[in-house]
């Protein structure tokens, strides 16, 4: 058996998300599991380095799978693209070392989330809009403290009584790029909407409803006080890099 390894790139707009789930509902997952369970005449089951969202883009998922297929790689991923919908692409095949899972070898993940302050007709389906104007410093103040190991489960959907919520931020900032203000954050790992939860808070400091120090306050004493807990629409939402 060989452990695969592949790159993955797609627009989530039309997936409930990333993760397989009942028959029906379209997934990433799903549809790259039958597409290569077709080619390789086998069961594929596939392990990625994250669970986006539904409605959450890839610039670039990681994923690997285990096959006894003696099929090209080359042939395959050609294959597998002439059979995938458009909005679901992969390439840069390779035969991973067999303990690399492209989950828990990661030892960093980037996301960014791309924000509008008008809407805009053509570049809704892969930003989210504040519709209205925002005090960026204010913004790329609060993100200053994000930098560090924090328990971020008051922005985040995991369960309440779930432990090891702690994430280990080593890049965060907010940038502007082509008309877009541009939110990048790197970690070891990510909570269940972490991200999406963060960029509502932001959003809400940049309109000058939160402060900074209130932001601060949230982060390090895991309380939300009146913090807004409403996550910023996903179609703005990247995975955007994977590092091994």
């Amino acid at each position: 058996m060989k452990n695969i390894r592949l790159d993955v790139e797609y627009d989530g707009t039309d997936y409930c998300g990333w993760q397989r789930q009942s028959e029906g509902i379209p997934t990433i997952q799903g549809a790259l599991e039958r597409v290569l369970s077709r080619i390789l005449q086998e069961r594929i089951e596939l392990k990625a380095a994250g669970r986006t969202d539904s409605g959450v883009h890839a610039r670039l998922q990681v994923v690997n799978f285990s096959t006894g297929s003696a099929m090209e790689l080359s042939r395959m991923t050609h294959a597998c693209n002439a059979l995938l919908p458009p909005a679901i692409r992969v390439g840069n095949p390779g035969v991973a070392a067999p303990d690399f899972h492209a989950r828990f070898s990661a030892r960093e993940r980037e996301y960014r989330y791309f924000l509008l302050e008008r809407p805009s007709a053509l570049r809704n389906r892969f930003t989210g809009c504040s519709n209205g104007e925002l005090d960026l410093a204010a913004m790329q103040s609060a993100v200053g403290f994000l930098c560090g190991v924090h328990d971020f489960r008051v922005f985040s959907r995991e369960p309440a009584g779930k432990e090891a919520l702690l994430c280990r931020i080593t890049e965060c900032e907010w940038l502007r790029d082509n008309g877009a203000l541009v939110f990048r954050i790197r970690a070891n790992r990510f909570l269940r909407s972490m991200v999406r939860y963060l960029v509502g808070v932001l959003i809400a400091v940049g309109r000058g409803g939160v402060s900074s120090e209130e932001f601060r306050s949230a982060l390090e004493s895991g309380v939300p006080h009146r913090l807004p807990q409403i996550p910023a629409a996903p179609n703005g939402l990247f995975l955007w890099d994977v590092t091994y």
